[in-house]
């Protein structure tokens, strides 16, 4: 028996809401967008990240760094030294994005209790 074939809609692969937040939708790469907005100087590095999100592993924060460097939202800066120092910040893009996440986080916050709690 041969397995039918799904027919894909052309308008989902070409609409820009499914498809940025295919790159970024996550809530680590949030939390990390959010860490670095924050952050004094606008630079973090790894473990200071990991420190702001106990809860996400080392493994997981790793990956989600990578992700948003391949998808231009964080610069990655390494420094030639022993040990080696990596620190990250939010490229232009990813500022550009913070206005945005800046309305969802008061969004959240206002509807903290109906939506969690429902």
């Amino acid at each position: 028996m041969q397995k039918k074939e799904k027919i894909v809609n052309p308008e989902y692969l070409t609409c820009p809401i499914r498809n940025v937040l295919a790159k970024f939708g996550d809530k680590w790469s949030l939390l990390v967008l959010y860490h670095l907005y924050v952050a004094e100087n606008g630079v973090m590095r790894f473990n200071e990240l990991r420190r702001n999100m106990t809860d996400c592993s080392q493994k997981m924060l790793s990956q989600t760094l990578k992700n948003l460097e391949s998808n231009n939202l964080v610069n990655r800066k390494l420094y030639p030294e022993v040990p080696p120092r990596v620190e990250y910040s939010l490229t232009d893009i990813g500022k550009s994005l913070m206005p945005s996440l800046d309305g969802l986080i008061k969004w959240a916050k206002e509807n903290f209790n109906n939506v969690v709690t429902a």
